[in-house]
This record gives structure tokens, sequence and C-alpha cells, in this order.
């Protein structure tokens, strides 16, 4: 089994540029993220853009949804923003009910401290991603902290830094 990882910028692709304090984005670390992982697993990696999740418009979600149609993977996981990641979620999961995309695990996770920096949590969401992405059954997820959650029952709690269930 193949996983296909879509990278699209986000916390998880960040730089810090120390001259002019700014973050800023150069490439994705998603192959240096699978290395330092170890991980074994058969993954494809594909950057669709290198974006901050507040910028992304209808467009650049419609080239998501695409992509992951087009995709013959089976199993795909999504770097992206956690800022918005919800909203792109909701795309994929209308793409999923209206059988634009069918019978495929879409897993979408982001990070809070860039990669770049060293205490990034995205190692670990990435790890938890390409897990939940092989054993759940067909549809539109999020996976952060270690938890997955449906894609209609999440929210960032951004006073606490951390994703959380809308209701039980």
């Amino acid at each position: 089994m193949s996983i296909r990882i879509f990278a699209t910028g986000g916390t998880f692709d960040k730089e810090y540029d120390e001259i002019t304090g700014t973050l800023f984005f150069k490439a994705s670390h998603m192959n240096a993220l699978l290395q330092l992982g170890r991980s074994q697993l058969s993954c494809k990696i594909t950057t669709l853009m290198l974006k901050d999740s507040l910028a992304m418009t209808a467009d650049d979600r419609a080239l998501i949804v695409r992509q992951c149609k087009d995709a013959e993977e089976s199993c795909i996981v999504i770097t992206h923003g956690t800022d918005t990641m919800t909203d792109t979620a909701r795309e994929l999961a209308t793409a999923v009910g209206h059988n634009t995309i069918s019978n495929k695990t879409i897993v979408l996770t982001g990070a809070m401290i860039p990669y770049a920096f060293g205490s990034s949590d995205g190692l670990f969401n990435l790890g938890s991603a390409l897990s939940f992405v092989q054993t759940l059954p067909a549809g539109v997820y999020i996976a952060m902290n270690g938890m997955v959650f449906n894609w209609d029952n999440v929210r960032k709690n951004h006073d606490l830094g951390r994703f959380e269930v809308l209701y039980q």
C-alpha cells in the first residue's frame, strides 16, 4: 500500500529569517520528517503549494480536492496550516458526499510549531496521521495531538493551542 502525501505549506514548512524575524517558505520538509521518523512506509510526496492557510483561496482548495480525486492512492495525508484546516476538510467532505471523491481515506494534519524550530509537534502529528490513514474507513479526518477527529466535529482552540471535539 502506498500513501500519497500532499504538502500545502502551513506551519509545518515555515522557516525563520533571523534577520527580519519573519517566517517564510522555502521548501517542504516532508522528506526530512519521514527520514527523521525512520518511516518504512511507501509514500509519494507532492507539494501542491507552500502557503499559510490564512492565505488559501477557493482555487487552492479546489486544487487540493482535484488532486485527491485524481490520486491513484486510496490513503491520502494532507499537511496543512491549522487555522483553516477545517475549511479544507469541509470542501473535501463535500466532494466525498457528491461522490467526486469516493473510497478514499483523507487525513489532514498540521503543526503549531515549525519543523525548523526543532521543537515542533509536526513529526508526532505526521506520524499519527500516517497511522490513522491506514486504519480508518474511507472519509475525511483531522489528526492532531495524537488524536483523530471527524472533519465536522473538531475546532482549533486558539487559547489552548490544540484541536478539540465540538460535541460528544
